[in-house]
């Protein structure tokens, strides 16, 4: 093979693979950084993640994100269809993700709720039109919503959710 050619393909190995001669590496230029493990990735924690890395997952928009969020803790995988995931989903997210210790996640905004101005107040979703009672899984947690008497709700024309 002629030289030009030889030293034309190593030229560009050297630039697109970042390969260097095997006598070692070249004086004067960095080294590249080595591509990461496939198993070296880190894992998301679902007990703990926010809502725009929680999307970023395969299979999980906005409302599935919202769902995993308020249905945490967790301590499998398994848990996760009790929020509307497929067996075979939860099976393409376990490389990607973890469940940290579920005793010592902190609780999130979207769990934790707000609190009534005063005992016995329903909240109302108003954006869906449904109010829910103190106990209940959404109650003061939903995006859009307010405090009100239930009998102010239901003069205002919104329903109590079905539980």
């Amino acid at each position: 093979m002629p030289r030009f050619i030889r030293s034309s393909v190593c030229g560009l190995a050297l630039v697109l693979f970042g390969l260097f001669p095997l006598g070692g590496p070249v004086s004067g230029v960095a080294q590249p950084k080595l591509p990461a493990i496939p198993g070296a990735i880190p894992k998301l924690d679902l007990n703990t993640a926010p809502l725009e890395q929680l999307q970023k997952l395969p299979g999980i928009n906005e409302a599935t994100a919202k769902k995993i969020i308020a249905g945490r803790p967790y301590k499998s995988l398994g848990e996760l269809e009790k929020v509307g995931l497929s067996k075979p989903t939860i099976d393409k997210l376990a490389p990607m993700v973890t469940l940290g210790d579920a005793t010592t996640a902190a609780p999130t905004p979207e769990a934790v709720g707000k609190a009534p101005p005063q005992k016995g107040m329903v909240w109302v979703n108003t954006e869906s039109g449904i109010f829910f009672r103190e106990g209940d899984r959404w109650y003061g947690k939903t995006k859009e919503g307010k405090f009100m008497t239930e009998a102010d709700a239901q003069k205002a024309g919104y329903r109590e959710a079905k539980h």
